[in-house]
């Protein structure tokens, strides 16, 4: 460790947060529409869209209107994925013969790229075809993250309302919020991309003379475009198998330099733009933070243990001051555990299977940050949204404690909120340790484990906590494509992804028909740095409970284990 490297990691981190704030008023402007200066360009496409949808922008939708929506929108889009990756090898664009996916695995990649997951459980530039790369994925990783987005605006009104029904129109908070921020924050960041070196091509193939005179072909894709969108929608899932580990998606440190803040900066944006949209600067900047110092925590925890010696080599008496396992020598353990706890705080998968090469504690670390429930920031809108969940906890708590009107952003803040926020809570935690406990113990799952032992449970447990909390990273050594694994991985994204959402929506509906309250020196301060400990503290309870039940599944695994080799005798 040393100061340098702190520095990085400190730049990485705070640029994109400072970034944020400039976006997140755009995004602001954008949803409440404001006049901007795109307006003169995207506004008769958007008038398009509408005529095309039959959709009345201004008529604003009830939250179960609103979630309907949104759920049929997203039902729409796994259906024409998975029809794209069924049908992959009848379709054009496909210059490498690449045959349809299993019906498995086409479900699974469907589900992954709808639910803003992007857990791959293949390998891109061997599996899937040009058109399925730009038609399915690149265009699932727009709207998944504009329907983020959506739900962090209807948040935004909610509490801005006073006493009434509506959250605003899903369909104008979709097209707007691509049109306007996604799309062409998309087209800077893809030529930037290119210009230091991503592929951007339609053809197959380029071929290479290697320093031994022999020949290498290098599969080559439209990466910029696939790189910008999969970094700004913190989706994951680029077009090779090893993400932003590869060459072609990171040429150069300022290339993964940029990836890094492109992937965190709408997430924060988000923050800003729902704290003016909901005329709550200051008490949203204080939500913020405690998302940051967290962040930061992982972030610090990270460098220290990658840059402790790994103890088998200590152990084996070799020399060895860092542990240099899966961090390239071009960017250092510095840029490593920065980019490990913004992927992993920020629920993105670009580093994929990479993460296994990390110590021990620093998967742990990984694990912890999912867990938390993608709030640091999160997926565009969702992340602020979950967070918003632990606020409305907080502020319920400490409101009984210490005889304060449980309030929030002007809302009284009562029983079926908070049952609400805890019912969001809890299903991450039930969805990780329900599928992690069966697969522990069943051999249809058991058999794609490549390491035994306890390192086989922290695969387990990282993949369902991955999927469960939209991350898409993995563990290597799990071979996930495989009927069981392909099927819960699925199954564990749905649950991560829309029962929280429609939470978020069903709460926002009730605090929309509330009075909208002034401040008052009854209620408890949401705008300092004792409601930022008292959220920080709120989160890493509400974090520990599938991270420490899920350190008692090895003991027993162990035990079902032995009684299975008993019953074999």
């Amino acid at each position: 460790m040393n100061w340098q490297g702190w520095a990085e990691i400190a730049l990485t981190l705070g640029l994109p947060f400072l970034l944020g704030w400039p976006i997140g008023i755009f995004i602001s402007r954008v949803w409440n529409r404001e006049r901007t200066w795109l307006d003169p360009v995207l506004q008769p496409v958007e008038r398009g869209f509408y005529a095309a949808l039959g959709v009345r922008p201004d008529q604003s939708q009830t939250w179960t209107g609103y979630a309907a929506a949104l759920l049929a929108f997203n039902a729409a889009g796994f259906v024409a994925l998975y029809a794209i990756l069924r049908l992959q090898g009848f379709l054009p664009l496909n210059p490498q013969g690449f045959g349809a996916l299993s019906e498995p695995l086409a479900f699974n990649t469907a589900v992954s790229f709808v639910t803003n997951t992007n857990w791959q459980a293949y390998s891109g530039e061997t599996t899937l075809s040009h058109l399925s790369q730009m038609a399915g994925l690149t265009v699932q990783n727009f709207l998944s993250a504009a329907t983020g987005a959506t739900v962090a605006a209807a948040l935004a009104r909610a509490f801005a309302a006073d006493r009434q029904t509506g959250l605003g129109n899903f369909w104008a908070d979709l097209v707007r919020t691509t049109l306007w921020v996604l799309l062409p924050l998309s087209v800077v960041v893809a030529l930037v991309f290119a210009a230091l070196g991503a592929p951007q091509t339609l053809s197959a193939s380029a071929t290479a003379t290697t320093l031994e005179g022999g020949e290498q072909t290098i599969p080559l894709f439209a990466t910029a475009s696939q790189l910008a969108i999969k970094q700004l929608g913190i989706n994951g899932g680029g077009v090779f198998g090893v993400n932003s580990a590869h060459p072609l998606e990171g040429p150069t440190p300022l290339a993964n330099f940029i990836a890094a803040i492109s992937i965190n900066v709408l997430g924060w944006a988000a923050f800003f733009a729902f704290g003016r949209s909901a005329l709550a600067g200051r008490n949203l900047r204080a939500v913020a933070l405690a998302a940051l110092v967290l962040l930061s925590a992982g972030a610090g925890a990270l460098y220290w243990t990658e840059t402790q010696p790994a103890p088998a080599l200590v152990a084996a008496g070799a020399e060895a001051s860092v542990n240099m396992e899966g961090k390239e020598v071009r960017f250092g353990a510095p840029a490593s555990a920065v980019w490990a706890a913004i992927t992993t705080g920020a629920s993105n998968g670009s580093v994929n299977s990479m993460h296994a090469s990390y110590m021990p504690l620093g998967g742990g670390v990984q694990m912890f940050l999912m867990q938390l429930g993608e709030i640091l920031p999160g997926g565009v809108g969702t992340g602020l949204g979950f967070m918003l969940m632990m606020a409305l906890l907080a502020v319920f708590v400490a409101g009984l404690m210490v005889g304060r009107t449980p309030e929030y952003l002007g809302k009284k803040i009562e029983a079926r909120e908070v049952q609400y926020a805890m019912l969001a809570v809890l299903v991450l935690p039930l969805t990780i340790l329900g599928f992690s406990a069966a697969a522990a113990v069943l051999p249809v799952a058991l058999e794609s484990l490549a390491n035994p032992g306890p390192h086989g449970m922290s695969e387990i447990l990282y993949a369902y906590t991955s999927a469960s909390a939209n991350n898409g990273s993995a563990f290597a050594g799990l071979a996930a494509d495989t009927p069981w694994w392909n099927t819960t991985l699925g199954l564990a994204m749905l649950m991560g992804r829309f029962p929280g959402i429609v939470i978020m929506l069903a709460i926002a509906g009730a605090l929309a028909a509330k009075p909208k309250l002034a401040p008052s020196t009854g209620a408890l301060p949401t705008d300092n740095g004792l409601f930022v400990g008292l959220l920080i503290g709120v989160i890493l309870i509400l974090g520990g409970l599938q991270f420490f039940p899920a350190l008692a599944l090895g003991p027993i695994v162990e035990h079902f284990q032995a009684l299975d080799a008993l019953a074999g005798l």
